[in-house]
């Protein structure tokens, strides 16, 4: 037997769920993405239940707005990173066919040393913020990046050398 909270939580699913359906399907334009959320909306509603009284109209309303936002906000942010795949693969091959001479002195260095070049140039972090990364002082981040930039100084070189030699035979 249904407790009175079950057949209450029917009656509203019953009453507003197409409503909710059409609201949801306006704004995605996709039937399986607005039933995906339009039953969001009542699982939260279910979850959000009070015993004194049900949820309103525009409360489903305000959760299922809600819901649209997040699904559009995922769906940028797995444009974008469908976007960053694609690239670093096309980089990849790149590198793979036609490795500059930073490339192949990146790879000669240790990781250490290759991760605290990235982290200041590539990510653009500030000392305060690669010695946090590091989980070093700052003072200890200054040297480690020093002694970075010299070996690569060291290797750019003979890397620079042996790719004219390349590019001239």
């Amino acid at each position: 037997m249904l407790s009175e909270r079950e057949v209450a939580f029917i009656a509203i699913y019953k009453d507003s769920y197409p409503r909710i359906h059409k609201f949801v399907l306006r704004r995605v334009n996709d039937a399986e993405l607005a039933q995906e959320l339009a039953a969001d909306v009542f699982r939260i509603a279910w979850q959000k239940w009070d015993s004194g009284t049900g949820p309103e109209t525009a409360w489903l309303f305000t959760v299922a707005r809600n819901l649209i936002g997040n699904a559009y906000r995922g769906r940028d942010r797995q444009a974008a990173l469908h976007s960053k795949v694609v690239a670093s693969s096309a980089q990849d091959a790149w590198n793979q066919h036609d490795s500059s001479p930073v490339d192949e002195a990146l790879m000669a260095l240790r990781e250490k040393e290759r991760d605290i070049l990235q982290l200041a140039y590539w990510d653009e972090l500030s000392m305060a913020e690669i010695s946090q990364v590091l989980r070093c002082s700052q003072a200890a981040a200054k040297v480690r990046l020093h002694r970075a930039r010299e070996a690569f100084r060291k290797l750019m070189p003979e890397l620079s050398g042996q790719f004219e030699q390349k590019v001239g035979a």
